[in-house]
């Protein structure tokens, strides 16, 4: 089960996420979200557990919880939104505009 947590402290890393999440079953992968630029975490991340119960235990256990100063956001990750690379302007690659005279 994939798990988004939300309102993390800037400063969290996968290893604080880790132990919280361990005391609810097992814990495949933790992964903080980074900018790209930076490298600064952007306050949340994702968990993945092996068992969807033990998930499911943990997003009720945890959501809204207090963490390093933070009301945790635990809930079950909804599929990601396929989106274009591209900004703005609605072009597909390689297409070009006409020109408006």
């Amino acid at each position: 089960m994939r798990i988004f947590v939300g309102n993390l402290s800037y400063e969290t890393g996968e290893q604080q996420i880790q132990a919280l999440f361990a005391n609810s079953g097992s814990v495949d992968s933790v992964k903080v979200i980074r900018d790209q630029m930076s490298g600064r975490s952007r306050g949340f991340a994702f968990v993945e557990m092996a068992d969807d119960q033990q998930g499911r235990a943990a997003c009720e256990t945890l959501h809204e919880q207090e963490f390093e100063g933070r009301r945790l956001i635990v809930n079950e990750a909804k599929p990601q939104e396929r989106r274009s690379g591209y900004a703005g302007g609605g072009e597909s690659r390689g297409q070009r505009r006409e020109a408006r005279w």
